[in-house]
């Protein structure tokens, strides 16, 4: 018998578990024990999130995400190191992770989505290189008028 029940294809006891996003990274929390009397209170994956928050930098990050998939157009991608390098100039190499953390972040907030290989994938167990595009919604229904 095979444990983690992933193999098996029946889903472990954590997949039910509660899971929120973290406030900075945007990868996933899972709810532990040691939390539950604070569970509406969590906002961080770690102490490291804890510390550094979101900056203006990330929020910049974010700005030019949304507007480098706005400039390339419908169902297009672009790779995160195009919004560092837009925010960062010479010296983007630093923000290639804060660019990737703004993209998990557009993702919980249901603006993007990350893809790998043309699939969308879980920004949170992504590894690897990435691209972001924008959420595609389905058009809104033409209204008659009466």
């Amino acid at each position: 018998m095979s444990r983690g029940g992933s193999r098996t294809g029946r889903g472990s006891a954590r997949d039910a578990l509660p899971t929120k996003p973290c406030a900075v990274c945007g990868r996933t929390i899972t709810w532990r024990r040691a939390w539950e009397r604070d569970w509406d209170d969590v906002r961080y994956c770690s102490d490291a999130c804890r510390r550094t928050g979101v900056s203006p930098v990330d929020a910049d990050l974010e700005a030019a995400v949304l507007r480098l998939l706005d400039a390339r157009g419908e169902g297009r991608t672009i790779c995160p190191s195009e919004a560092a390098r837009a925010v960062g100039g010479e010296d983007w190499r630093p923000l290639m992770e804060p660019a990737r953390a703004a993209a998990r972040r557009l993702v919980v907030a249901g603006d993007v989505e990350i893809t790998q290989g043309g699939a969308v994938v879980d920004p949170s167990t992504a590894r690897g290189p990435i691209r972001v595009r924008r959420v595609r919604r389905p058009p809104e229904p033409e209204r008659v008028p009466r």
